[in-house]
């Protein structure tokens, strides 16, 4: 039987992970939102560029969540873009409600359905995921690392020209500011990244891909990035549906993990077709594991919010 992907929001990411997920032939796709006309418009366009392809999925469009009912995978995209000079922070209640009343209608309709959350501030909305659909942590993923990591290949792709796929690396934390590149696990070709640049290149790197989503609003002037992170979601989704094992960074939920527990936050995961299938312990340094602390400790904060507003 083919799998069902149920995809909510029919936005610039929504979309483009509809159109990435039917064009891999994987499964078929519902694509949900709540404005009218536009996930059908979406999802026929999607269903035309088949006829090109070959490709045999379907992809139906819609405004009700019971046509969700039985799907295998959820993607969470739903909820209000970041605009210029606007932290995560100020996304936080407005999205809370949004992903939080989505997830408690559909909770009952996929009761077997594992949970991709890419709205922002994901980590959070993920927690809010977790907490309102009652499910247990491994069907509760946010996507992050898999986009953070990308970036921060690209960039060293680029100031080294080489091929970004002999990159290795491994991004950790929140997705933000506070997101902690693990320069010892970064590798060009087996060979580690400190070999073929300066410190402070290097630091210079980091910088610019905690900062990869910011630079492309500012660019963009309006909306967000989308091709990536359509991309990154993908991966995983494809991960699960195949039960491919991949050893990908994702955000999930930390029981005693890393020296933390009662938070999401992005770690290196075994990504199957029960979704989180082990979580992968590193050794961190004293200053890495620091920075990851600080990352966890943001997520946490905007928790306590929500847990004191009575959101949770």
């Amino acid at each position: 039987m083919r799998k069902k992907v149920a995809i909510i929001g029919a936005g610039n990411v929504g979309a483009t992970t509809a159109l990435f997920v039917v064009n891999s032939g994987l499964a078929d796709v519902v694509l949900y939102d709540i404005v009218e006309g536009m996930p059908q418009g979406k999802a026929l366009d999607i269903l035309q560029n088949t006829a090109v392809t070959g490709v045999k999925s379907d992809i139906s469009g819609t405004n009700s969540l019971d046509d969700l009912a039985g799907s295998d995978i959820v993607v969470i995209t739903a909820g209000l873009a970041r605009k210029p000079g606007m932290r995560r922070k100020d996304l936080l209640m407005a999205n809370t409600e949004i992903v939080g009343g989505i997830v408690k209608q559909i909770a009952d309709i996929c009761p077997q359905a594992i949970y991709i959350v890419v709205t922002n501030p994901m980590d959070v909305m993920a927690y809010v995921t977790l907490a309102v659909s009652g499910v247990n942590r491994q069907r509760v993923l946010g996507m992050g690392g898999v986009l953070d990591s990308s970036r921060f290949k690209t960039f060293i792709s680029i100031e080294l020209k080489v091929s970004p796929r002999d990159i290795e690396t491994l991004v950790l934390g929140g997705h933000g500011l506070y997101m902690v590149p693990l320069i010892r696990y970064t590798t060009v070709k087996g060979i580690p990244i400190s070999k073929w640049l300066s410190k402070e290149k290097i630091e210079a790197l980091v910088q610019r891909t905690r900062e990869g989503g910011a630079e492309i609003v500012s660019l963009l002037k309006t909306g967000s990035a989308y091709y990536a992170p359509a991309q990154s979601t993908f991966e995983m989704v494809k991960s699960i549906i195949l039960d491919e094992k991949r050893v990908l960074p994702c955000s999930v939920y930390l029981d005693g993990e890393y020296g933390t527990n009662d938070v999401f936050n992005g770690v290196p995961v075994v990504l199957g077709k029960q979704g989180l299938e082990k979580i992968v312990e590193l050794e961190l340094t004293e200053e890495e594991m620091q920075a990851f602390k600080n990352s966890t400790e943001e997520v946490k904060e905007m928790i306590k919010i929500l847990k004191e507003e009575g959101k949770i």
